[in-house]
């Protein structure tokens, strides 16, 4: 079985003809892709057109996928409406101040867990793993408290800390780690190289894929964060993030929902492409994560 579906491929290099039970499967195998793709798709291509909508057609039935007027102005209401650039700056800088300090730590303490040696480190890393259990909501609660002691409530440092030291990057960047060969260390350290210098001119350049994919899945966790910016945000004009503005076209006297779904639309732009730019990186470094341990 395991010839027969690499067997594509190899008629695909070698010039071979495909058989008719090779090209069928082959059909079958773009079409559920080409489903799947259409599947995923549609709700962002009825959220652009719906973008493009009066709000007073937004819900009418039957359901239409363009309205009778194309109002391309909704996109520059959006900004009219609120201090919207302000929630963008906040994001953007949100997002990238707390992805760095996650690469910081993460590939820090991946190469501490998964290269260095040192006693007890295998029992304290099934600890760090075992916050991964605790689900982020239970502890809004004491981290807003922790905030307070500080003094940091409705600051920057609030929205990017209390996130920025998960076990879910230093557990990728763990795996990664332990796939470099250890000849290459062993080979710098005979050089006269210590384990700082191996870190950072060895093993760091060779993880560019896995930190692609830490940099990427980070920068959306910041980027859609909605419930801890809108608990420990106080002047959202000021400190407000894209989630927390989107719901600020929720009011007393009704919902823009065309400027909601504009809104949506812009705010998906940098992920997107952040995405398409880091594609080939993230599936190298998820391919490649995978086989840490060996």
């Amino acid at each position: 079985m395991a010839d027969e579906a690499v067997e594509p491929d190899r008629s695909a290099r070698t010039g071979e003809p495909l058989t008719r039970g090779q090209r069928i499967r082959l059909v079958i195998a773009h079409v559920v892709v080409y489903l799947a793709a259409a599947v995923f798709l549609s709700p962002i291509v009825y959220a652009f057109f719906s973008a493009l909508k009066p709000n007073s057609e937004m819900f009418s039935m039957p359901p239409t996928l363009i309205a009778s007027e194309v109002r391309w102005t909704n996109f520059l209401d959006v900004f009219a409406y609120g201090p919207f650039l302000t929630y963008i700056g906040n994001s953007f800088f949100v997002a990238v101040a707390g992805t760095l300090v996650v690469l910081i730590v993460s590939t820090t303490a991946g190469y501490a867990f998964g290269r260095l040696r040192w006693k007890g480190r295998d029992a304290v890393f099934v600890l760090f793993l075992a916050t991964l259990m605790v689900p982020a909501e239970v502890l809004v609660i004491p981290m807003f408290q922790v905030m307070q002691w500080f003094n940091w409530v409705d600051t920057y440092q609030a929205l990017i800390l209390p996130f920025a030291f998960t076990a879910f990057g230093t557990f990728l960047m763990r795996q990664f780690f332990r796939g470099i060969p250890y000849e290459l260390e062993e080979a710098a350290r005979v050089d006269g190289a210590g384990p700082v210098r191996s870190f950072l001119q060895i093993i760091l350049p060779l993880a560019k894929s896995a930190v692609a994919v830490l940099s990427v899945f980070t920068f959306l966790s910041f980027w859609n964060s909605y419930l801890w910016p809108l608990i420990v945000t106080v002047d959202y004009n000021a400190h407000g993030t894209l989630p927390v503005g989107l719901a600020s076209f929720s009011g007393l006297t009704g919902t823009r929902w065309d400027l909601q779904m504009a809104a949506a639309i812009i705010s998906m732009i940098p992920t997107t492409v952040l995405v398409i730019a880091l594609q080939k990186h993230l599936v190298k470094g998820i391919a490649m994560a995978g086989l840490g341990g060996r």
